[in-house]
């Protein structure tokens, strides 16, 4: 009830800022369960889809985002519990398979499920591999994927930036790709990998997004390392 009250409150609000449009609508089933598959370039993305896609999508949210202490972090948890999201740990092993799971019981509940196939946001606008995670979700219940393909959403709102500018953003829905319901042990990484590589390959070519064969929380580490490295150097220098 709350997804649909702050979609229909906030959302023009947030059209006026943002100026979604969306294009491929008719290729999100209109009932049943389905993932949705996006990139993911910004934080604004996870409001973009709500905003363009007609139908509600249940979200993970980073564990923090639940564990906070006080009247803030008990507003926070109601928030993202209201509209539709549900703590992930990113820590790996069972504590993000469980978040998994709950994301199964969603689907064959016959509802949306979105997620971002990178794992993490670009750090350079350009698209990352993705993870397996959608796949085998497809796998064990037989639902389809949605590619989607968000464009502008970086430019609004730049890395570090907490309050988006104003400009325009565009949701491609690319056509779902059909997979056959599974049984897990005949579900192979060759698989899994073959589905994650063509999902992520259909939003290159929707997002126009150059493609990087590695994992966004890789570079990131890289990138982190290497300014960390710089900062060093410079704080020899100022001796």
């Amino acid at each position: 009830m709350l997804y649909r009250f702050f979609v229909k409150t906030l959302g023009p609000i947030a059209r006026h800022r943002f100026h979604p449009t969306a294009e491929g609508l008719e290729h999100i089933p209109h009932e049943g369960g389905a993932i949705i598959a996006a990139n993911h370039l910004a934080v604004i993305d996870d409001a973009l889809l709500p905003l363009t896609c007609p139908r509600m999508i249940h979200f993970m949210g980073k564990a923090e985002y639940f564990e906070g202490k006080g009247i803030k972090g008990r507003f926070k948890k109601w928030w993202f519990t209201s509209v539709g999201v549900f703590p992930v740990d990113r820590s790996g092993g069972s504590k993000s398979l469980g978040a998994l799971e709950h994301a199964r019981e969603i689907i064959e509940d016959g509802e949306l499920f979105g997620i971002h196939i990178e794992g993490t946001r670009s750090p350079d606008g350009r698209l990352y591999k993705g993870h397996t995670g959608a796949a085998r979700l497809a796998f064990e219940t037989g639902c389809p994927i949605v590619p989607a393909a968000i464009i502008g959403s970086r430019e609004l709102q730049k890395p570090g930036q907490v309050v988006p500018g104003k400009g325009v953003s565009k949701v491609i829905y690319g056509e779902p790709i059909n997979v056959a319901k599974t049984p897990a042990d005949k579900v192979t990484h060759e698989m899994l990998r073959a589905l994650t590589d063509e999902v992520t390959r259909r939003i290159e070519e929707m997002s126009g997004q150059e493609y990087v064969p590695e994992y966004a929380q890789v570079v990131k580490k890289q990138m982190q390392q290497e300014q960390a490295a710089i900062e060093a150097v410079q704080g020899i220098d100022h001796e």
